[in-house]
């Protein structure tokens, strides 16, 4: 389980979190809630809820950068780790530690915490249906990168009237979820486009080019565990791996990997740094 971010962790990050969880938390129960604080992002209440203990967990589903647990009572709890989220699972008589927000005991006398310095994170009560989804909690979002609906048509026709520069176009959530800096910038450099092109300038061709790229960089990410920036770990003490293959993000100065020519450029896009070789992203 990935434990702590530099930044606000991405979808690559959250669905790590989430395929490590599933085989900890399926078919447990919780038996009490304990909160050790009054609000992360909003107010704690999960630990008044007594739908939320005694049935079992039913499924453990991601939208975007959210993480639902759900159970076979069609409630569920609704997370979001913030900027600083994360998460252990370990035996209930374990130390509680500095920052350990809340506290699910499970039926198999094993204690999940969620531990969160910033309190930027979000866990709430919510109802879900068959598949485990929210039915509610959750702000207006676009399709996930692997949506059929999601394609170079789509990104073409959503772009078309759209002046704003292609980098933040792309992490808007309206567009495409969980496309976050880091990913980006690399998406975006993969495709040779530049990421202060204006949105509508991009043609079909670029769009579907992007859109390929979007989604192989996302699933290179997650094979790898997530991006360690500084320090991200797992719970065992390992490192998500996708740092190795960043082509850009984090090397301002560099010579460029891809056409060999350039150098990787750092400038800032809407408050976020962004990263980009001006020969072959033009």
């Amino acid at each position: 389980l990935p434990r702590f971010w530099s930044s606000m962790p991405e979808l690559p990050e959250v669905e790590t979190v989430g395929r490590a969880l599933r085989p900890q938390l399926l078919g447990r129960s919780i038996r009490t809630i304990s909160a050790h604080i009054e609000s992360l992002r909003h107010p704690l209440t999960l630990q008044q809820d007594a739908s939320l203990c005694g049935a079992p967990v039913a499924a453990v589903t991601r939208r975007a950068k959210y993480l639902t647990v759900a159970l076979a009572n069609g409630r569920g709890i609704l997370l979001h780790l913030g900027m600083t989220g994360h998460f252990r699972i370990e035996p209930a008589d374990s130390a509680h530690r500095k920052h350990d927000r809340l506290e699910f005991f499970l039926d198999n006398d094993q204690v999940w915490r969620f531990n969160d310095i910033r309190r930027f994170g979000i866990a709430k009560a919510v109802n879900v249906d068959a598949a485990g989804n929210p039915l509610e909690g959750l702000p207006a979002l676009g399709p996930e990168p692997w949506d059929p609906a999601w394609g170079g048509a789509a990104l073409h026709t959503w772009l078309s009237r759209r002046i704003a520069a292609i980098k933040p176009l792309i992490m808007d959530p309206r567009c495409v979820v969980g496309v976050g800096n880091i990913y980006a910038s690399e998406a975006l450099h993969r495709a040779r486009i530049s990421p202060t092109r204006p949105g509508k300038s991009l043609s079909r061709k670029a769009c579907d080019r992007l859109v390929c790229e979007v989604r192989k960089t996302l699933e290179e990410a997650i094979e790898a565990g997530g991006t360690t920036i500084s320090d991200f770990r797992g719970v065992d003490g390992s490192e998500g791996s996708f740092e190795q293959e960043l082509l850009v993000y984090g090397r301002a100065d560099a010579p460029c990997l891809s056409c060999e020519k350039g150098t990787i450029l750092r400038s800032v896009q809407g408050g976020r740094a962004t990263y980009s070789c001006a020969k072959c992203q033009r």
